[in-house]
């Protein structure tokens, strides 16, 4: 109970911290909403907009609880990465569901969605589904995985609980290479599994605007216990084979 009570604690001076901190945007080489085809909000736009906010009911929305910033890569182009954003919430103790946005302004793009399940469920399933997963393991070891504004002590106790957890990710918009909507099929994303793999410029990039290291992360975080062997997930590994979803037609099937 001592140990819960202290974490609360620690949890609310990292948001008192946050509060008192004002964000600057990661740049990600776009400009946001003035890159994204459409109109500026008017007036009346922003006054139905806050008419619906008083009147609406964001259950779904409101229980989101938490943000990690990581990286990704898509699979089959590891040359393709990108910081994600992620705010998620829990439909129980074994899943996660994750919105992933391209920063954390109030006119961030969503480019995707990230499920997350417990070793539990993700030893449930087929060997064809997990090549569809990642581990979590480089990203809590490696200092990579962050929940901004946390203190250290809280974030570790939820690394200890991220680093037995899988993912499976896909980005319905590109934003790396510039597409000004979300255009084409969503794309399967992986994450980084050892040293090496994730561009150093980057990575300095994100520890720079949230004010981190992740070399000192990465010594705080040496004695979490992680699993050996991630059982399926991680698949290209080991087979230098990449999963990624393309289009196909076929014959409309209708009601009648």
């Amino acid at each position: 109970m001592k140990r819960l009570i202290g974490l609360a604690l620690a949890f609310g001076a990292g948001i008192g911290a946050s509060k008192v901190f004002q964000w600057t945007p990661v740049s990600s080489g776009h400009q946001h909403g003035e890159q994204t085809p459409g109109s500026k909000m008017t007036a009346k736009g922003h006054i139905l907009d806050m008419g619906a906010r008083m009147a609406g009911h964001f259950a779904p929305v409101n229980s989101i609880h938490q943000h990690v910033c990581g990286f990704h890569f898509y699979s089959g182009q590891m040359n393709r990465q990108l910081i994600a954003h992620h705010y998620c919430s829990h439909i129980n103790q074994d899943v996660r569901q994750c919105v992933i946005y391209d920063s954390d302004r109030p006119d961030a793009r969503l480019i995707g969605i990230e499920y997350i399940i417990s070793e539990d469920l993700f030893n449930q399933l087929s060997s064809e589904e997990k090549k569809l997963w990642h581990s979590h393991v480089y990203e809590v070891k490696s200092g990579s995985l962050i929940a901004p504004g946390v203190p250290d002590i809280a974030e570790k106790e939820v690394m200890k609980e991220l680093i037995h957890t899988y993912g499976k990710t896909f980005h319905t918009w590109q934003v790396d290479r510039g597409d000004p909507l979300p255009l084409g099929v969503p794309q399967l994303m992986m994450a980084f599994v050892q040293d090496g793999q994730l561009n150093e410029d980057l990575l300095r990039q994100r520890d720079e605007y949230y004010k981190v290291s992740s070399e000192e992360k990465k010594r705080l975080r040496a004695d979490i216990e992680d699993p050996k062997d991630t059982k399926g997930a991680d698949a290209w590994l080991k087979s230098g084979k990449a999963v990624q979803l393309t289009t196909t037609e076929s014959k409309m099937k209708l009601t009648k």
